[in-house]
Parts: C-alpha cells; structure tokens; sequence
C-alpha cells in the first residue's frame, strides 16, 4: 500500500472533499484524484462515492479512516522525529577507544563535543581489545593502524611518530647503520627479543637491553623521566619533556602511528555517528596528534 495515498485519503476526508483538500495542500486535484483512485484499486473497494455535491464516504472507508488515523498521526510523528534528529543529533553515542588515547584526549575532546551536541550523551568503553562494533553494539571505535575490514569504514583523523628518548644523564652511544651499540631500555610487555630501534632514516641503530617490560605507555614515560634508561615512545606524550629539556631526543623513526575513527558500513550514518567523526576529524587540522 502507498503510504502516501492513505495520507491523501485522510486529507480528502478530513477536508470535505478532493478540492478542498486541493487548496488546503496545494497538491493538485489530478494528483489526489489519481491516489484515491489507486489505493481503492489496491484495496478492491470503493472508498468514496463520487458524483455528489458532498462528500460520502463509503463503509470501507470509513473503517479505513478509523484504523489508520492513529498510524498515521505516528507515521507523521516519527518523520518529523527523524528529521529534527538531523538537525539537532540526540541519544546516546557508544565509542570504543584505546586506553591511552581515552587517558590523554578523550575526555577533553568529549566535553567540547558535548557543549556542540548537548542532546547526545556518550558512553564510552577504553580498552585495547578489538571490540566488535555489530555484536557489541558499539557506534564508533577509535583505533591504532586499524587492518582493513569490509564491514568497516572510517577516516583517519590523526597520526603520530615514535621518537627514541632518554633522561639527558643517560649519553647516548654512537651508533650508525652497520653498528648497534647496547642501550639500557624501557620496553613494553610485546617486546620481541632481538629487536633492534633504528631512528634518522635509518641512519642509527642501537640494540636494546630490556631492564623493565611495562604494559602502559604512561608507565614507560614516566620510568625513562626517572633516568631507568632508553624507550621508543610516541612523541605526543614526550613532546613536552624534550621541549623542557626533562627528556633528549636521540632520534626518531619512519614509523607513523595512525588513529582512525570508524563505523559499520552502512549506506547512511546515523546524525549522531555523522557529527562525531565529522568532530574528531576538525580537532587535528595539521593531521598529527598533539596534547
């Protein structure tokens, strides 16, 4: 059944009459007449009697106008719902993220998306494990070098680089391509034995020899700040310390880290999803991740 022609019939009805519910729309005669026409036709009944100077309305018809009115007030209803809902974004939006991401921007960032959508509320789950948006029923995820997924899409909005970095105590040996030299070093707990830290294009190398194995980014800062050795470590959460000369830079790598948003690959997003990535893509201009 068209929708739209039951729409036309309740006009019809509620104005007396085809012209009347002509010049009270504006839709034209032709154009009622026709949907009239084609719901009686779809129904097999007879829902006006035409020919009389007023308006009768059939049984049928009757019975149909005192079943749907409801459904369509609803109908009319939850369009103009939809429709304000795309001009004011509203409910509750549920993002994945990484945990250092969550500790560092996120709250920030959240507060200021607030203040712009005040009629959307967020929940938001940090952790480092790769959430399933669909079975999870997560919005968004934020993600590190996400692997490419068909049932995802996304923009990146953010990258970063590993710099080498130590307390300025600690002299940094010298190193070139074909000479690794050992350095005492701070690693993260997926540390692989052997691995080597090349910075300068490849220019310098130096061989690393694990004194702690820590499971947080924050953690590993903070125990190179307290002079316990070497890390490779974002530059976002060492820019700081290098500018205030807490930290020396002895080099960074060619590795980008980069951050993305994404969502399920529907064709159309939701007004809430839609603002929030249109949001967090607007808060890194230059494209790298700063504090």
């Amino acid at each position: 059944m068209d929708i739209n022609a039951l729409k036309d019939f309740h006009l019809i009805a509620a104005s007396g009459g085809i012209g009347a519910a002509s010049r009270a729309s504006g839709k034209p005669k032709a154009t009622l007449s026709r949907r009239l026409t084609d719901l009686e036709e779809a129904l097999g009944v007879r829902l006006i009697e035409r020919g009389g100077h007023k308006l009768q309305i059939t049984e049928a018809g009757e019975r149909l106008l005192s079943r749907t009115l409801g459904a369509i007030r609803d109908i009319e209803e939850a369009v103009e719902s939809a429709r304000e809902d795309a001009i004011n974004p509203s409910g509750w939006l549920r993002i994945a993220a990484p945990l250092l991401f969550s500790q560092l921007a996120l709250g920030r960032l959240l507060a200021d998306f607030r203040r712009r959508y005040p009629h959307i509320r967020v929940d938001v789950i940090a952790e480092n494990r790769m959430s399933d948006l669909v079975d999870e029923h997560f919005d968004v995820a934020i993600r590190v070098n996400p692997q490419e997924n068909s049932a995802l899409v996304g923009r990146r909005f953010a990258k970063d680089r590993l710099v080498l970095v130590a307390a300025p105590a600690l002299k940094m040996p010298v190193g070139d391509a074909q000479h690794a030299p050992e350095i005492p070093a701070i690693v993260m707990s997926s540390f692989t034995e052997g691995e080597l830290w090349t910075v300068h294009h490849g220019q310098r190398r130096f061989m690393p020899q694990p004194v702690m194995r820590l499971s947080s980014l924050l953690t590993v800062r903070d125990a190179v700040l307290a002079g316990a050795g070497a890390a490779m470590l974002p530059h976002s959460i060492v820019s700081r310390e290098v500018e205030n000369g807490e930290l020396v830079c002895w080099g960074e790598t060619d590795t980008l880290t980069e951050l993305w948003v994404l969502h399920t690959s529907r064709r159309l997003q939701s007004p809430k999803v839609k603002a929030f990535v249109e949001f967090i893509c607007a808060q890194y201009p230059a494209g790298w991740f700063t504090l």
